[in-house]
This record gives C-alpha cells, sequence and structure tokens, in this order.
C-alpha cells in the first residue's frame, strides 16, 4: 500500500503498522464516527469517499472537507482525550484500512524515530484540515466580502 499518509516511514516501520490494521468497508451513508465519540481507530481509504463535518450550535453540521483514495480518515486518535473533533460520514461505499490506535500509539511510544515520522505525518494532516475549516465555515458564516467570521452563539 502507497500513499502520502506512509511516505516516509522506514519499510519495517511500513510493516509494523500495517500488522495493526485490517480491511472494512462503510456502505453509503454510515456515520463513521461523530464528534465527541472515542477515537480508538483510525482508517486509510482505499475506495470511496468520506465526508468530514463539523457541528455548529443550532445549525446542521457542516460539511468541512470530502476525502478519498490514499487519505487519512481520523488523527484524534494521536491525541489526548483521544475523541473525535470532527464527525464523518461515508458518502459513497468506503474500502479502508482500519488501524487500532491504541496498538499505534504503542509502536510509537517503543520505536521514537517511528513514533516521530507518525506525528510528523498526523501534523501535515492536521494543518491542512485545520485550512479546509477554516475556509469553510468563512465562507459558510462570514458576511460576504467580510474576511471576518461571524459565528451564532
Amino acid at each position: 500500500m502507497n500513499n502520502a499518509f506512509l511516505r516516509g516511514l522506514p519499510s519495517e516501520g511500513h510493516d509494523r503498522l500495517m500488522a495493526c490494521s485490517h480491511e472494512v468497508s462503510f456502505p453509503a451513508g454510515t456515520r463513521i464516527f461523530d464528534e465527541g465519540d472515542p477515537a480508538d481507530r483510525f482508517w486509510i481509504i482505499r475506495t470511496g469517499a468520506v465526508t468530514l463535518d463539523l457541528q455548529v450550535h443550532g445549525r446542521r453540521a457542516a460539511t468541512v472537507e470530502t476525502l478519498g483514495h490514499g487519505d487519512l480518515l481520523g488523527w484524534s486518535w494521536l491525541v489526548r482525550p483521544y475523541e473525535w473533533r470532527l464527525g464523518a460520514e461515508a458518502f459513497s461505499l468506503v474500502r479502508a484500512h482500519e488501524f487500532d490506535a491504541r496498538a499505534v500509539r504503542g509502536l510509537c511510544d517503543v520505536d521514537p524515530a517511528f513514533g516521530f515520522a507518525v506525528t510528523r505525518h498526523v501534523l501535515e494532516v492536521v494543518a491542512r484540515r485545520l485550512q479546509a475549516t477554516r475556509v469553510r465555515l468563512l465562507d459558510t458564516y462570514a458576511p460576504h466580502g467580510s474576511g471576518v467570521a461571524q459565528f451564532p452563539r
């Protein structure tokens, strides 16, 4: 398996990581996780599409990004309190590798170089998602042309 999340890991790290996974599928419309739920696993999408959404008080959930082939689904498993920061739903039939978060955190603990590589890759994903969320929320809630978000209270 070759994707952006795994690139840069030493081959033995890649093999150890894949040993913590198994293949899963989600039919279209399946809620994969919700904000606040325990983040005890993560996925690398093989096929299909997943929408990430953010709950905004008093409004319908806002889709902030759509993920597809090769994308990492879930990063909250790496950061305490290990609870999802966003929600996720299968937009189409999804096939993915599902990873046991506790086992992967254990690998990171016993091999600091591997842990650093995984953390760096997850941080790159978080940075991209943060920017995508910011842009989406500004598009949705800011007065047109203001450049400032006006979030409902």
